[in-house]
């Protein structure tokens, strides 16, 4: 099965089992107004919430997330989507429980899975934001954006916890390696920004990320976990759009990406790193709550929101 039929199959169990009213939410047109706006910040979003799902639709709700990545990739958003109902339970405060059904995460789906014309669906929520866009039988997921509040729980029977682990461990053990010189092109300051610094833009401008440590410059072993750094955001992809994104990398040349971090280098104290190719950008930032709140962003230069395939359907459509 192609991954535009697993999505198409996952959309249509989902579609088949809701009412009318909760269709109506749930679906828009491909070409509304608002298709690109986007947020990973608490409060509602177009589409139907989770809560407003029977346990059953829950289910199959995250199960688009499951269709629209790598089991990996899928794992760790699930692992998001908990964690929210992890803090709720931790602000709430011993004794006092959240609303199990009270989950704070929208479902869309533009357009017609059933036709041969392009559609989307995302899922959209605090710290996620998944975007699948559906072109013939390739799909895209960028933006892509997962966070972590609190990226590790520091009380209550979860203490311990850690969500996106390694999008900070590998980029410290990347950084721990750079010589005098090579820190001096990669830090770009010592205090990081408060957020990512595409925040939530529908179109990523990678002029505003700082210039960096470029790949050439490094010595093989620290390429090495550059590129461990890339495939880790790569990878919440399925397999094949994985590869597809890598090929891109590669064709772009290596040497034209850099890696740029800012802020402290100690742990617990906030910091920020992103990399920048001729294709893609990725961001990360734990600043906020003590440095103990993850944003991590992965935006296609060319193909955010099905660009490049979009481009070439309608290409070929033209008469």
């Amino acid at each position: 099965m192609s991954l535009a039929d697993r999505s198409a199959s996952a959309v249509q169990a989902l579609l088949a089992s809701l009412d009318s009213s909760q269709r109506v939410a749930a679906t828009a047109p491909f070409d509304v107004a608002d298709h690109r706006r986007w947020t990973y910040l608490p409060g509602g979003r177009p589409g139907l919430a989770l809560a407003r799902m029977t346990a059953d639709q829950q289910m199959l709700a995250l199960g688009l997330l499951d269709a629209g990545a790598s089991e990996a990739g899928a794992r760790t958003a699930r692992a998001v989507v908990e964690l929210d109902m992890i803090r709720r339970q931790l602000a709430a405060g011993p004794g006092r429980e959240p609303d199990p059904a009270d989950h704070r995460f929208w479902v869309r789906i533009l357009g017609d899975p059933d036709g041969d014309a392009p559609w989307a669906w995302r899922m959209n929520g605090h710290h996620l934001a998944v975007h699948v866009t559906v072109v013939g039988d390739a799909i895209t997921i960028t933006p892509h954006f997962l966070g972590a509040e609190p990226a590790v729980v520091l009380q209550g029977p979860h203490r311990g916890l850690r969500t996106l682990p390694d999008e900070e461990d590998l980029a410290r053990a990347l950084l721990s390696t750079f010589d005098p010189a090579q820190r001096r092109l990669a830090v770009a300051s010592d205090l990081a920004p408060s957020d990512i610094l595409t925040r939530d833009d529908p179109v990523a401008d990678p002029h505003v990320i700082p210039a960096g440590l470029p790949y050439g410059d490094m010595s093989p072993k620290q390429g090495e976990l550059l590129q461990r750094v890339i495939r880790l955001y790569f990878d919440r992809a399925p397999t094949q759009t994985a590869a597809s994104a890598w090929r891109d990398v590669l064709d772009g040349g290596l040497d034209g990406v850099t890696f740029s971090w800012s802020g402290s280098d100690v742990r617990g104290q906030g910091h920020y790193y992103a990399v920048r190719g001729p294709t893609f950008l990725l961001e990360y930032d734990n600043t906020q709550d003590g440095a103990n709140h993850i944003h991590s962003v992965w935006r296609d230069l060319r193909n955010d929101w099905g660009d490049d395939l979009l481009a070439a359907h309608y290409a070929s459509h033209q008469h």
